[in-house]
């Protein structure tokens, strides 16, 4: 399984969005150099708020593109960094992946994959209604989290738009994706 880095996007201070950048530089077992989410322990501030030495299982946060033309065909205009991830990719399937999977992204960089962002209020405030678009049920009622994953660095390295993703199952039964 493959795909390719739409845009990367990072911010130095607490925003919802974060801009675009030509490239970012992952650091292991941090995250993004320069990213206000980037750290061992948590950043997030609700999770900061519950206890702050939980470990960051949230350093890079990944969103499909596709995503984007789902939610544009409903009225939402979203793109690249406006819902706070740092790589936005294109042609792999995210939400599908297992816990555990790495992601060998341009030449140098790996990400492992933890869970699933749990979108919250934030979404809405950002544009009225997109919540629901990026959160919701399925048939059995189960909670269906739409807005990404999350990873940690194992190994840094530059990564820009264009670069290649590549996706390494691992070993044994796959567990599903859950929230982090």
């Amino acid at each position: 399984m493959s795909g390719i880095v739409a845009a990367v996007s990072s911010n130095g201070t607490y925003s919802f969005t974060k801009p675009n950048r030509d490239s970012i530089t992952l650091l292991a077992g941090l995250g993004v150099e320069g990213d206000v989410h980037a750290g061992v322990t948590v950043k997030h501030r609700s999770r900061v708020a519950q206890d702050p030495t939980q470990p960051n299982l949230r350093q890079v946060h990944l969103i499909h593109e596709e995503l984007f033309a789902k939610v544009g065909a409903d009225g939402f205009e979203v793109t690249p960094g406006d819902l706070g991830e740092n790589i936005t990719t294109r042609g792999i399937d995210l939400l599908g992946l297992p816990v555990g999977t790495l992601l060998r992204i341009g030449d140098d960089a790996v990400l492992e994959v933890t869970g699933l962002r749990n979108p919250c209020l934030q979404i809405d405030n950002f544009q009225d209604g997109l919540l629901k678009k990026v959160v919701g049920r399925d048939e059995s009622g189960n909670v269906v989290r739409k807005a990404g994953i999350m990873t940690i660095v194992k190994s840094g390295g530059a990564v820009r738009p264009g670069d290649t993703i590549t996706a390494e199952l691992p070993s044994g039964p796959h567990r599903p994706l859950e929230r982090v």
